[in-house]
């Protein structure tokens, strides 16, 4: 395989990618999600390799289920049980994976820039499950799959994200993604929690839950020890999805979240499965999805 070919099979972030091609991977997930038979024999003989040297089950285990759906052999890489904890370096780990014959790699991991890096050097197609606060395409993809799904188009939509936008990739590749597709995009957020870089406007909260699609953000309840965050309770008041501020928002309207949830912080607990809300229904489509990914580079 070219470099070229390594490099339009791999999936680094939705910023670069134009719209068709983003489409294309949103069809192909539609055509996965819509097949009778669970698992296939596609990628069969392939070793796709899931390199997480940042935690997150849930992530790693629907690209896990995507994979195996597809009938590839699948390696699952956790950096706190490996070397890496013992000082090799996240590139001498890709790199001796890659010398054992995977055909490709799954990769998450927090330091931000590292993931090109390491692209340009290796031989076979990586997919990005992540990287620091840069971007997380496959949710991007997730999500507006779960809104094309739901309204039809992502055309003319306001997509409100709301939470901490500096630290989270999730907006970022919303961001692009969405923009793409003719959406239009607002940020709700404290004041030390926006990012400065982003073009995009904040809004107030009164403003954010008019939106078509209300998009929650998970909170680190680790900042609160950083003095970032004051409290749970008071994050909750000022930027929670609250049973109250939910009955403000239009009837068509959805909500969504990446999960995984703060059950009474960002979202109270019993709209997380309420009739409006897609919580589930996004993690379903994350399936699919990543089957589309996966398959794309691998074939």
């Amino acid at each position: 395989m070219s470099i070229a070919t390594i490099q339009t099979r791999s999936l680094l972030g939705l910023k670069e990618l134009s719209q068709q091609e983003i489409q294309s991977i949103l069809d192909r997930a539609a055509y996965w999600e819509q097949h009778p038979s669970k698992t296939h024999n596609l990628l069969n003989g392939k070793f796709v390799a899931n390199m997480f040297f940042e935690n997150s089950t849930r992530t790693r285990t629907s690209f896990e289920v995507a994979e195996k759906r597809l009938g590839a052999e699948v390696i699952n890489f956790s950096a706190a049980a490996s070397s890496v904890e013992k000082g090799e370096s996240i590139y001498d780990t890709v790199r001796t994976l890659e010398s054992m014959g995977i055909d490709a790699g799954v990769i998450r991991l927090k330091p931000v820039g590292m993931l090109a890096e390491i692209a340009e050097k290796i031989q076979v197609p990586l997919i990005n499950a992540g990287d620091g606060n840069n971007e997380h395409p496959t949710q991007a993809l997730l999500d507006l799959y779960t809104m094309q799904k739901h309204f039809g188009t992502v055309q003319g939509l306001k997509v409100a994200i709301i939470g901490d936008i500096l630290h989270s990739r999730v907006a970022r590749s919303n961001l692009y993604a969405l923009r793409k597709f003719g959406a239009s995009v607002v940020f709700c957020a404290p004041d030390n929690m926006r990012a400065a870089e982003l073009n995009a406007p904040y809004v107030s909260m009164e403003e954010a839950i008019q939106a078509d699609v209300v998009m929650m953000l998970r909170v680190q309840l680790e900042r609160h020890a950083t003095g970032m965050l004051k409290s749970a309770e008071s994050y909750r008041a000022s930027y929670g999805l609250t049973v109250e501020r939910a009955q403000q928002m239009q009837e068509h309207a959805i909500i969504m979240h990446p999960a995984p949830v703060n059950r009474n912080v960002e979202i109270d607990s019993e709209l997380v499965e309420a009739p409006n809300s897609k919580i589930f229904p996004q993690m379903a489509n994350g399936v699919p999805i990543r089957m589309a990914v996966v398959e794309r580079a691998l074939s």
